[in-house]
């Protein structure tokens, strides 16, 4: 590190404390947009080379430790483009984050989503670390996995990942799955499952692709595929965990959700840095960090200015979501997924309507539970007219 950069860093360290401390607090960090993959459907934006430098990151993790009180947590993920391209400096900024916050008596826990493909020691080290929650990105068997999933030559990636899945398997690391849902994969999601709960997988995250279009068509699909899926979730309680449905019915029964729950913050709590230094709400919205960018916060992460200092973007739940019987156990409260879908970050567009809707009548219905469900069943939304095209952002 050089004397500079440590300077940037200490100056940070030695300005006064946030008044207002937080008991938790959510850092993400692009390590880098560069990736060995090029999958089709991924919202990024281009790959290039532009890893974080140690000095941003350090400063980065010690604003967001100071921001908190007294035995705080901290939740740090690391992001790219493929994170684990910059293995050996994650393994650096951990170390720092543990010592920092072992002296501050606050507390830390890592997390990162990785494409599974890259496995050298730096990168198996990063993977198993005891305080790092893994998830591994994986669309289900090799026909579908590799239809979006390939690297720059237009290889397939399906058989790299389900080696590391089986190695991480036969090692007890705990980790999860990420598997996206588009409209061109929607009957092979259930199989997908099917495949995963095979080699062994029991927990596994559904990614809806919010940057494609949705016909009502593909809509009407999408919830032919939620029963199938509901259908497979119940068979496979209690050692199995989807999501959607675990997230669904933990509202819906107003139980409390884990430690690792984390709801949207979009810059209230919740920041993600570049590589630049810049500033977001969300990490799904750093794309390609150009200067330009229009969903930054104010300031830089080495400017002097505390983020915590920032009031966060405005959020208000709209009016017909307000009015709705399910909007408690509604998860548009995603105020990225919203701007994504409608440009606004207090509207939900139909696309993640239909989603809450049949997600909560298929977990009710599997559950014998469809009067209870029935209670909750939210008002008809708005017309969606052609459907489910997102805002070009």
């Amino acid at each position: 590190m050089s004397k500079g950069g440590m300077d940037a860093a200490q100056g940070v360290l030695r300005s006064p404390p946030v008044k207002d401390s937080l008991q938790r607090f959510s850092l993400t960090l692009m390590v880098n947009h560069a990736c060995n993959l090029r999958c089709t459907y991924c919202y990024t934006g281009a790959k290039f080379s532009s890893p974080m430098n140690w000095t941003i990151g350090v400063v980065a993790i010690d604003r967001a430790l100071r921001s908190l009180g007294p035995g705080g947590r901290l939740g740090l993920g690391f992001f790219g483009g493929e994170p684990l391209l910059e293995a050996g400096r994650i393994l650096d900024w951990m170390e720092h984050a543990r010592t920092q916050a072992m002296a501050g008596g606050t507390q830390v826990r890592f997390s990162m989503t990785t494409n599974g493909t890259l496995v050298p020691p730096q990168a198996w080290r990063v993977m198993t670390a005891p305080d790092l929650d893994l998830t591994v990105s994986c669309d289900g068997p090799p026909k579908t996995h590799d239809l979006h999933r390939r690297d720059a030559q237009g290889a397939g990636s399906a058989q790299r990942v389900e080696e590391t899945l089986r190695r991480l398997l036969e090692a007890g690391i705990p980790f999860r799955i990420n598997a996206v849902v588009r409209p061109d994969t929607l009957e092979q999601i259930p199989l997908g499952l099917i495949y995963l709960h095979e080699i062994g997988v029991r927990h596994i995250d559904l990614s809806l692709d919010l940057w494609t279009t949705w016909s009502a068509a593909d809509g009407r699909r999408l919830e032919q595929a939620i029963d199938r899926m509901a259908d497979l979730w119940r068979q496979w309680l209690p050692e199995f965990s989807l999501n959607w449905f675990d997230a669904k019915v933990a509202a819906l029964a107003r139980l409390p959700m884990s430690e690792g729950f984390t709801p949207c913050g979009f810059g209230d709590g919740e920041v993600a840095v570049a590589p630049s230094g810049r500033l977001y709400p969300c990490e799904r919205l750093i794309g390609e960090d150009r200067p330009d960018q229009p969903h930054r916060l104010p300031g830089h992460v080495l400017d002097g200015r505390d983020t915590l200092g920032t009031p966060p973007p405005a959020w208000e739940r709209c009016s017909t979501c307000s009015s709705c019987r399910l909007a408690d156990a509604c998860d548009t409260y995603c105020r990225c997924s919203n701007f994504v879908r409608t440009g606004d970050v207090n509207r939900p567009d139909g696309l993640l309507c239909l989603l809450n809707k049949a997600i909560a009548r298929s977990a009710g219905r599997v559950l014998g539970r469809p009067g209870a469900m029935a209670q909750h069943q939210p008002n008809e939304p708005e017309p969606t007219k052609d459907l489910l095209c997102p805002m070009k952002t």
